[in-house]
């Protein structure tokens, strides 16, 4: 019993000195985030909508972040009015909160475009290779009613939402969702983010067609290898990053913000279609996610076994429930 005893001291005293270990190391590079690494969408991040061949718009719509197309011509850009502005490198619309960018403006706009162009192909390629899912086939293709943790979800079909889906997670918290098909959001249906989760951090790989359903309301960034549609009323607060076109009705479609407590790089527009990289630190505080487990714990791997019971701590410590180790 006496062996037995010092060995599970032993055992104990192992686990709290890896943790401790893990959080001067590990938690550098994780910031105590849940689910993959976030998808690096560079340039193309700068815009709210971009496209390879058009974007139309019916009825009232209203867009807040730049939009732009490339290699086609402004003339692909449809229904949203555009004024050239006197630098002839972008266009503006009473449509659009932000600037309107077309591969036939003023240099530098079309390098500016063919960059961004090229960077939305590589964050797609980015998102649609990401290996060790979390789940697969999750609904056989249907999440609708599931609230799902962070993590890597893969599909070899489409997947569709008929009801509320929830996002639980935190603010650093990442969501991948890879889909051989189309994605298809019913009418009135939303996709509700929970504790902190925001639609920055969601990245919804589509090898087909995404179809946002009349009034649905979604969230997150939209890597789309064919089209993106967004029937009349839909509200989107993400990116609609296709490689076709866009089509809108009378929709709603915001460029999200990412808080964090680290400092991020990311490049910005500085005057007509110019980029440059700037570092920005914000202020905001993190907070801490619910605990979740996406897997048996002898399938988890020792990192993620490590962040698990790290997050778990620092979650009993601000809560006063775990004083001394």
């Amino acid at each position: 019993m006496e062996k037995l005893n010092k060995r599970s001291f032993a055992t104990t005293a192992e686990v709290v000195c890896f943790v401790l270990f893990s959080l001067f190391f590990v938690a550098t590079f994780d910031v105590f985030a849940a689910g993959p690494t976030a998808v690096d969408l560079s340039s193309a991040g700068n815009f709210v909508i971009l496209t390879k061949s058009g974007i139309s718009t019916t009825g009232t719509t209203s867009i807040t972040g730049d939009i732009g197309v490339s290699p086609v011509a402004a003339t692909y850009i449809t229904g949203f009015g555009l004024t050239m502005d006197s630098s002839n490198t972008y266009s503006t619309s009473n449509r659009v909160s932000g600037k309107v960018y077309a591969a036939n403006y003023t240099a530098p706009t079309p390098t500016t475009m063919t960059t961004a162009v090229s960077d939305m192909q590589t964050a797609y390629t980015d998102a649609a290779g990401r290996t060790l899912p979390t789940a697969t086939e999750l609904g056989s293709g249907n999440i609708g009613g599931m609230t799902l943790a962070p993590g890597l979800y893969k599909w070899s079909t489409g997947v569709t939402i008929p009801t509320d889906v929830t996002l639980s997670g935190s603010q650093n918290d990442v969501w991948i969702f890879q889909i051989a098909q189309n994605l298809v959001v019913s009418s009135s249906t939303s996709v509700i983010l929970s504790g902190g989760a925001q639609a920055g951090n969601i990245f919804w790989q589509v090898a087909g067609q995404t179809t946002l359903g009349t009034n649905s309301v979604f969230n997150g960034n939209i890597l789309d290898q064919t089209a993106i549609v967004l029937n009349t009323g839909a509200t989107l607060n993400g990116r609609a990053l296709a490689q076709t076109a866009v089509t809108l009705d009378s929709n709603t479609v915001t460029k999200p913000v990412v808080s964090s407590s680290t400092s991020q790089t990311q490049t910005t527009t500085a005057g007509p279609g110019v980029g440059q990289t700037t570092t920005t630190t914000q202020s905001t505080v993190q907070q801490l996610g619910p605990i979740t487990i996406s897997r048996p714990l002898n399938e988890m791997t020792k990192y993620e076994l490590t962040n698990t019971l790290l997050r778990l701590m620092l979650t009993l410590i601000i809560q006063g429930k775990l004083t001394h180790i």
